[in-house]
């Protein structure tokens, strides 16, 4: 089951580090997203968010292959994962880049939620 978790976990991580391209500038931002970002103050707050998911990713990538950190990464990337569909789902009405971008955070919470079940409920199935 280690190798499952592990597996589950570098998927999650992965659709986590994936927006790090953002933090080359507004014009991949608008790329990835499907916007247009020219308030430079947003432009800074959506490159940094850049680099928090691919700190993200990077802590799910590397629990992977320790177990022993294993609860903190699930914990981490479910609030993550979480938190922005609780917040975009509602809203509705997106654009085609975004809705791209909510299609693998529900992959990334289905490989979250697996992983969680499997770490917590079956230990030693």
């Amino acid at each position: 089951m280690s190798y499952f978790i592990a597996g589950l976990l570098i998927v999650a991580g992965i659709i986590h580090i994936l927006p790090l391209s953002g933090v080359i500038g507004a014009a991949h931002l608008g790329s990835l997203y499907g916007v247009q970002i020219e308030d430079k103050n947003l432009v800074i707050l959506m490159r940094h968010r850049a680099v928090l998911f691919a700190l993200l990713g990077a802590l799910l990538v590397l629990c992977a292959v320790r177990p022993q950190f294993q609860n903190l990464a699930i914990v981490s990337g479910l609030v993550s994962t979480i938190s922005f569909l609780g917040i975009a789902l509602p809203v509705g009405d997106f654009n085609d880049n975004l809705t791209v971008v909510i299609v693998a955070d529900l992959v990334a919470l289905a490989c979250l939620v697996v992983a969680a079940v499997v770490k917590f409920y079956l230990p030693h199935a």
